[in-house]
C-alpha cells in the first residue's frame, strides 16, 4: 500500500508515525489490499478538525476520526486512457483519514489504555471506513467493530 502521512501538528513521535505506518500495513494485508492501493492519512488537532468536521458534516465540534473515500468512477468522469503497452497500472486512490492527535489523547485517557492502543484504533476505524464498512446499522457495526477488534488485537494492540 502507498500511504502518505501528513503532521499538521509537527509534534507526532517519529515512533507514532512508524505506528500509523505499520498498523494501516498491517490492516491492508489483513483484508487483502491489493498493494497498489494508495490512501493518505493527516494527524491534525482539536482545532483543525473541528473546521473540517463542521464544514463538511454540519457537527460544530471536533471528532476524533474523519474518513473522506474517493468514490467510485461515475458516467460524469473522463476516462483515463492508458496505450496498450504501458507497462504499469494506475493505483486505485481509496482516500483519506484525518485523525486529532487532541482527541487520541483525551480518549485513551479516558479508556484507560495506552495513547498508541487509541490512534491504532482511530486509523483502523478510519481505514474500514474507505474500505466500504459502516456502522449505522446494528449488523453492519457487528461486522465492523469485530473486524476492528480482530485486526488490532493480531497486529497487538489490545485494550
Amino acid at each position: 500500500m502507498d500511504l502518505e502521512i501528513f503532521d499538521d501538528t509537527k509534534k507526532v513521535s517519529q515512533a507514532r508515525l512508524e505506528l500509523v505506518q505499520k498498523v494501516l500495513d498491517f490492516a491492508g494485508a489483513y483484508i487483502d489490499l491489493p498493494a497498489d492501493t494508495e490512501m493518505s492519512v493527516t494527524l491534525m488537532d482539536n482545532e483543525k478538525i473541528h473546521q473540517i468536521n463542521k464544514k463538511y458534516r454540519g457537527v460544530d465540534k471536533p471528532t476524533d476520526v474523519i474518513s473522506f473515500a474517493i468514490e467510485e468512477e461515475s458516467d460524469d468522469d473522463t476516462p483515463i486512457i492508458l496505450p496498450d503497452d504501458a507497462e504499469f497500472d494506475v493505483p486505485k486512490n481509496i482516500g483519506d483519514i484525518m485523525v486529532s492527535v487532541d482527541k487520541v489523547k483525551e480518549q485513551a485517557a479516558y479508556l484507560g489504555h495506552s495513547e498508541e492502543r487509541e490512534l491504532g484504533f482511530l486509523v483502523v476505524h478510519g481505514f474500514l471506513h474507505l474500505n466500504g464498512y459502516d456502522h449505522m446499522r446494528k449488523e453492519d457495526e457487528e461486522v465492523m467493530f469485530g473486524l476492528q477488534r480482530k485486526i488490532l488485537d493480531a497486529y497487538g494492540l489490545k485494550k
